[in-house]
């Protein structure tokens, strides 16, 4: 890390727009005690799909086209572990073209602060060649309530 770079910190609940619960479960443990850090991901991916399912931006039977996850990271702050119940906050931080970019946040149920968080670069591509697809209007419009400026936060 350079002297320009800050170490990325928790954030807050108001970073997110949307919150979706889960339960942790036994098997997500390692053998260090808390949640296996694949995990995360598993989460993020999942609350992700759930919003895009709810919303009629996904019907997983005959899309013409898929977004497919082209990059993801995550910084980790707190440990979680089973039995805890979690939250991922998502927003939406950019539209582009023919992608979206997420901001997640897994908070333990009842916490201010993120135990990790994320981000997800997902492409809109032709389900047939996989080939980038631009973002339609409808997905855009329905994009818009998750949107948030993260240069005010």
């Amino acid at each position: 890390m350079t002297q320009n770079e800050t170490r990325p910190r928790p954030k807050g609940r108001n970073a997110y727009r949307k919150f979706i619960k889960f339960a942790t479960r036994w098997r997500d443990n390692d053998q260090y005690g808390h949640m296996n850090n694949a995990v995360y991901y598993e989460l993020f991916d999942s609350a992700v799909n759930k919003f895009l399912i709810e919303s009629g931006i996904l019907d997983i039977a005959g899309e013409k086209t898929v977004f497919l996850v082209a990059s993801s990271g995550c910084d980790y702050f707190s440990d979680v572990a089973y039995p805890s119940d979690v939250e991922v906050g998502i927003s939406i931080c950019k539209i582009g073209t023919s992608s979206i970019t997420y901001e997640l946040g897994l908070f333990v149920s009842g916490e201010e602060k993120t135990a990790a968080a994320g981000v997800f670069v997902h492409v809109n591509v032709n389900s047939v060649d996989q080939r980038p697809c631009a973002v339609d209007d409808m997905t855009r419009a329905k994009c818009v309530d998750l949107f948030i400026d993260t240069e005010t936060l």
